[in-house]
């Protein structure tokens, strides 16, 4: 099959790059990693993706966000509305949102983005509609009472409810994009139904496990507004200390850090199952997890710290910039990649000497 035609002016790949450093300078890294026009494909998911975070994060309330959500699934259906629906956007209040994400909902600073979207074939457009819908879906849902991801509160905080609501969760505003770029990734670059199904099957955990690293890293900050994504079925066994800065007993955090390890796991094996092709999503990829690892690394050297109020697990420039080098390095060597998910594996051993009885190594996953 020929593939559509897709061609986009310089003021345009200058909107994505501008905007992609103004929302995450962190994927801005990525993005330019991605072979064309799958670079271009990828930014314009991402910032619309950005547009579903803009309107859950926005301080409305549930009915407010209703009308948005309903209107941005219309300009995925029929981006020709664009005009009509972004001069919607920008007569109404956005609390809780900065100026740069402001500057999305309104006409002229999210105009570009949806003529861009309006440009891209018909097959990655429908990926990117199908999982911002589900994405957006989600995070609907986790407004409304009534629907699951279910959540509680505690005191003055909300939390989700049980275990399988955190997953959902994770699911809603992480997985579907770990769909959405596995679905852009067998496309682009016409892979294999063998291959395809394996990343399609492994593709959900890596964007949880993205997301729970985030949400171990960001447990302050969420907190200070009120909100801890660590499910009330898990904090009952910590007597919910956490809440309150005090710590948390050792084997908890143990379990907290495990769970995310685990979907990191699975991560590296969808790595492994790209083919080496794939160079430029091979390291996009690493450059996502691999710091992902470092992060759940130093909180297991600082278990002391953390869920009290010296709880900092955010890495430094300097482990970031050895991740950027080891992904560029290892991107077409799997033996690279194994010696390096299973020194990992090997340094948790260490600090969590129990953790090994619970799961297989990399290695012995995928061989």
């Amino acid at each position: 099959m020929v593939k559509e035609e897709f061609d986009i002016t310089n003021s345009q790949k200058k909107y994505l790059a501008d905007s992609m450093n103004k929302v995450s300078r962190s994927f801005a890294l990525v993005t330019p990693c991605f072979e064309y026009p799958l670079n271009h494909f990828m930014s314009a998911a991402y910032l619309i993706c950005r547009v579903v975070d803009n309107i859950e994060d926005c301080s409305q309330p549930l009915d407010w966000k209703r009308l948005r959500f309903s209107e941005f699934r219309e300009l995925l259906s029929e981006p020709a509305q664009k005009d009509e629906i972004l001069s919607t956007w920008e007569k109404q209040d956005w609390p809780g949102l900065n100026i740069d994400e402001r500057r999305m909902m309104s006409l002229q600073g999210g105009l570009p983005l949806w003529q861009i979207y309006s440009q891209i074939p018909e097959i990655p457009k429908q990926m990117i509609g199908r999982w911002s819908s589900e994405m957006a879906k989600g995070m609907e849902y986790s407004e409304d009472p009534d629907q699951e991801p279910f959540f509680v509160t505690q005191g003055d905080v909300r939390l989700l409810a049980k275990e399988r609501d955190y997953n959902q969760y994770c699911y809603f505003v992480a997985g579907t994009v770990g769909h959405m770029t596995t679905d852009l990734v067998i496309d682009h670059y016409s892979l294999d139904d063998d291959t395809a199904n394996t990343l399609q099957d492994l593709c959900e955990a890596c964007g949880r496990g993205l997301q729970k690293t985030n949400i171990v890293k960001d447990f302050i900050e969420d907190l200070s507004r009120g909100v801890c994504y660590l499910p009330d079925e898990w904090m009952q066994d910590a007597m919910y200390s956490p809440l309150t800065l005090s710590g948390a007993p050792l084997s908890w955090s143990q379990k907290i850090l495990d769970d995310v390890r685990f979907e990191l796991q699975d991560f590296f094996s969808y790595i492994l199952a790209l083919p080496y092709q794939a160079k430029g999503y091979r390291i996009a990829s690493l450059l996502c997890v691999l710091p992902a690892c470092q992060t759940i690394w130093k909180a297991a050297c600082n278990q002391d710290k953390l869920f009290t109020p010296g709880h900092d697990i955010k890495i430094s420039r300097v482990t970031f910039f050895k991740c950027i080098h080891d992904a560029k390095s290892m991107a077409t060597s799997n033996g690279s990649i194994l010696k390096y998910g299973k020194r990992i594996e090997d340094q948790f051993a260490e600090v969590f000497p129990s953790s090994q009885e619970n799961c297989e190594s990399i290695v012995a996953e995928v061989g």
